[in-house]
Parts: structure tokens; sequence; C-alpha cells
């Protein structure tokens, strides 16, 4: 039996939708990502965001956190305080601007960022605090507003793993200042390749959408409408990071089953962890006033490794969440991140391994991958 890691969920639907939007002619940022960008502000509001809420599309999650951080100003020599258990892109967007992630250790049973560290990592310098919803489950975001708060910071929440998750009943999506969601292969819901940026400042929303099309005063589809004129401004030194018709035309699909594809995702989760109870793999913990999107299912075992070779040979595809941002040779040697600040990371990372966990596993496949974790994990 061959089982991989990940398998998006793409039905006729989308296929039809993409097929459509190649017959529009229109195959750029246009009226479907305009209107994609309108339904998931919608999901979002119905699930107890602002009214106030704007989306704005982009090519990637990446895209949107640098221009998220371009939008509050970020500088050369700032500091961002970010969990170093997550995707090198969390980090990466800082040295755009020759500013310094600053690396927080995190909680051993959540994998996310420890909040009783961050306060004694702020310095004059420090201008945003990135929270990252790891595997889909919030961070502790009432103490982190609250340290913002305390020192002038921003927060910017990394949401690439958390659609849909909900903090004390609200959807992650309008709860810090600006939240980034990825729409990358691998994720809840996926256009391919993209990302969305939610925001109630209207200040920032307009500052990002600007961004994204080289700094340009107009989108590209307001010039090309009948109303629409040929001339344009450049107002800032943009990017381009905009999406596509094609991209959106994929994201306004997997958006109408986004909820049944969580409900089917829980379900997994639901059975591996019954599956592993009372024995010594260490499954997820779900804190009571959240819940998590379940964009991946970790467990930690004493033979990750092991393990991970195993499952390989039974045709079972897992992975690795994540290689700590202080352990990549470039942020090391850059930044000289010195690896025993970080000992919960350290012990996390050397014990978890990602399960498959996808809409469309069988109950077969499941029930597979479970007799062979329980057959090779220590």
């Amino acid at each position: 039996m061959q089982i991989p890691f990940h398998k998006a969920y793409i039905t006729q639907n989308e296929i039809d939708a993409v097929v459509d939007t190649l017959k529009s002619g229109w195959l750029t940022m246009g009226p479907k990502t305009i209107k994609f960008e309108q339904e998931f502000t919608d999901h979002l509001i119905s699930n107890n965001a602002d009214s106030s809420l704007k989306s704005i599309s982009l090519n990637s999650a990446t895209a949107a956190l640098h221009l998220a951080l371009k939008a509050i100003e970020l500088k050369r020599d700032d500091e961002v305080i970010i969990p170093t258990n997550t995707f090198v892109a969390t980090a990466e967007v800082m040295t755009y601007f020759g500013a310094k992630p600053v690396l927080c250790d995190i909680e051993y049973d959540t994998h996310n960022i420890d909040v009783k560290k961050i306060e004694e990592l702020i310095t004059s310098k420090t201008k945003a605090i990135i929270p990252v919803h790891f595997a889909g489950q919030p961070c502790d975001m009432d103490e982190i507003i609250n340290i913002a708060n305390k020192f002038n910071l921003k927060v910017i929440e990394d949401a690439a793993h958390a659609l849909p998750s909900y903090y004390k009943n609200k959807i992650v999506g309008d709860i810090g200042d600006i939240t980034c969601f990825s729409f990358y292969a691998t994720k809840t819901l996926s256009t391919g390749e993209g990302g969305m940026a939610t925001t109630r400042d209207e200040k920032v929303a307009k500052k990002i959408s600007i961004n994204r099309l080289h700094g340009i005063s107009k989108d590209v589809w307001d010039r090309y409408t009948e109303k629409g004129s040929w001339y344009y401004e450049v107002v800032d030194n943009g990017n381009k990071y905009n999406t596509t018709d094609l991209n959106a035309a994929l994201g306004m699909e997997q958006l109408k089953k986004l909820d049944w594809m969580n409900k089917k995702r829980e379900s997994i989760a639901i059975k591996y962890t019954n599956a592993f109870k009372n024995t010594s793999i260490l499954t997820p913990i779900i804190r009571d006033d959240r819940k998590t999107s379940w964009h991946l299912y970790v467990i930690k075992v004493k033979n990750r490794d092991e393990l991970f070779n195993k499952l390989r040979e039974e045709g079972i595809g897992s992975s690795v969440h994540f290689i700590p941002i202080h352990k990549h040779p470039y942020y090391k040697e850059k930044f000289e991140y010195e690896n025993e600040l970080y000992p919960i990371a350290n012990k996390v990372y050397n014990e978890s391994l990602s399960l498959p966990i996808y809409p469309d596993m069988s109950d077969e496949e499941v029930d597979f991958v479970i007799k062979k974790v329980l057959q090779y994990a220590r």
C-alpha cells in the first residue's frame, strides 16, 4: 500500500472552475480574485470576525508576511520575536529589511511559542511578535496581545497552518493586527500556490494591496475594466506578489468545502489519538479553549528517525515539522544563535514525526498507518 504524506483534495468542481477561467480570457488577477477575497472575508465574518475585516490575496504566505512587515514599517536592525520552531519563511522575511529574527523557545505540549519567555527577549529594537499557530492550534493570543500592548508592539499572526482554527470561539484571522494564511499545495485550503493577509486596519490593507503589484496606485483589474484607464502611478516601492484568477478559482471551490475537509481531518486525528492511547507514543494536546485545523498530526517518539525509515519502507509518507531556525547553517552563522538557548525546541525536533492526514484518506489507509506506527514506534 502506498500512502503519501499529503494529497490535495481536488474534485471535478475545482477542475471545472479552472477550465472556466481559462475560457474566460482573464488569467491573472481579475474578477475571480476580487470575488475570492470577498468570499474569504465573508467566511471569517460569519465565524465571529469583525465586519470591518479586509482580505488581500497574494501569491504566498511568505509574500503576506513580507508585506505585513512592510506595512508596519519595519526597518534595518529592528527586531521581531518568532518561535524557533517554524518554517524558514517566518524568519526569512525579516532579512529582506536587514532586520533580525529574535528566536523564542516553545512549549513541549503544543509546539507553540512559549509566552512566558517572550518578555525577556524584548529590547528597544523590538517592533513586533509573530506567533506561529503550529499544526493549526492557536497560540496563547490573549497573553501575546497583552505583552504587545504593554510594549507597544504589533502582532502579526503566521496562520499558514490555521484555517480554520478557533481561539476562544473566534476564528483565526481577526485576532492580531495582521494575519497571514498559506494556500500552498499541502495546506488545508489549496490554490497550488497562494496566500492571504487579513486586517481590520484600512491603511494597512491599502498598503499591502498596493505593494503586491509594484506599488501601482490601481490594481490591474481596475485598469482594464470598462471603467478603467490606462493611466496609473507608482506610489511605493512595491513587489510582484499578486495572485491570479486561476488560483482564485481553485480557492473559491476549496472554500466551499473547507469545514467538511476540517471534519474529515478531525475524524482521522481522533482515530490516531484513540489508537495510540496508553502507549509510549505522545499525541497532540489541544487546549480546551481552542480548536485546531488539524493541518498536521504530530506524534512524539523516542526513535523518530528509525520510525520514519520503517514507515517509508512500508510505503507510508511522513515528515518532520520543523528543523528549528537556529539549526539552519545560514541563520546560525549570520545571527549567532546558541543551540542551548532552545532546549524544548531541540527536544521536540528530535522526537517529532508528522503522519498523513488529509480528507480523502480511506479508513483502510488510516488503519494501515496506525498498525505500522504501533509496530515500529518506541
